[in-house]
């Protein structure tokens, strides 16, 4: 038996939702794309300082890193 989410009320439940990234998933990915030849793109990622300090460390290594919007564009192609 699982939790149950009970609506009571006259009107149906209409529109979206959009979900952000989290942290604790983004920061593994950006360490994989060190596994990766060329250009990662992680989209809706939060504006974090553990995400801006990940960055920092794979720019420190030879990654090129760079925010567009809410995504992270990252190249380890040349990550030492």
């Amino acid at each position: 038996m699982g939790d149950q989410l009970c609506i009571v009320g006259g009107r149906p439940l209409d529109g979206r939702l959009k979900i952000h990234g989290a942290k604790n998933a983004v920061l593994p990915m950006m360490a994989a794309t060190l596994l990766v030849e060329g250009e990662c793109v992680l989209r809706d990622c939060p504006h974090l300082i553990d995400v801006e300090n990940m960055r920092s460390i794979l720019q420190y290594i030879g990654c090129g890193c760079s925010w567009r919007g809410d995504s992270l564009l990252i190249d380890g192609s040349e990550a030492s």
